[in-house]
């Protein structure tokens, strides 16, 4: 079992169903599954950004994106329905817990000036989007076999019933955010 699966059993499950009052283990929040997006606008362009993005995200997350098309033609970005325009990749079970586990442990503490993660990307559901501004920050990536830095967006999907449990589960688990006074 991944670390953290084994912790948010033991210790966070039990905290939130104290802290909330429920009734049942299954009305816990918990992490249903995680989403990687990166949006590639130069994939228009040169068509080998998207293998790049294709290999940095599969090296990052260890399972193959999905490449994602356009829904509708946009002619002001010279965009037609059906081009290729970034690749997505849904985590769950041990994947799902072992790159949250990567992501909070080691690639957050390495961006450049971390001061803790906003507490404000939670959308009223109890899920939580941040944006990460390079792959650099995972280890797994090599410096000198990147094309380009590119950022890339990291969902968390939760079953929290609002925001205030939501935040609660990913700061039980360890997810640094921001305090009041920072």
């Amino acid at each position: 079992m991944a670390r953290l699966k084994d912790r948010y059993v033991t210790e966070v499950a039990p905290a939130l169903l104290k802290e909330f009052e429920l009734g049942n283990v299954m009305q816990a929040p918990r992490l249903k599954k995680i989403v990687v997006n990166v949006g590639v606008g130069e994939a228009l362009d040169n068509a080998k950004a998207l293998d790049a993005v294709v290999n940095d995200i599969t090296v990052i997350t260890g399972q193959k994106p999905v490449v994602t098309k356009a829904r509708k033609s946009i002619s002001n970005f010279k965009l037609r329905e059906g081009r290729a325009i970034g690749v997505k990749v849904t985590l769950r079970g041990e994947r799902m817990w072992s790159f949250f586990d990567r992501l909070v442990n080691v690639a957050l503490p390495r961006v450049r000036d971390f001061r803790g993660i906003s507490p404000d990307g939670f959308d009223g559901r109890g899920n939580y989007t941040m944006g990460l501004s390079e792959q650099l920050v995972f280890p797994e990536i090599n410096y000198d076999k990147i094309d380009k830095l590119r950022g890339f967006e990291v969902t968390l999907v939760t079953s929290a019933a609002n925001d205030d449990q939501g935040r609660r589960l990913l700061q039980l688990l360890g997810m640094p955010f921001k305090q009041k006074g920072d």
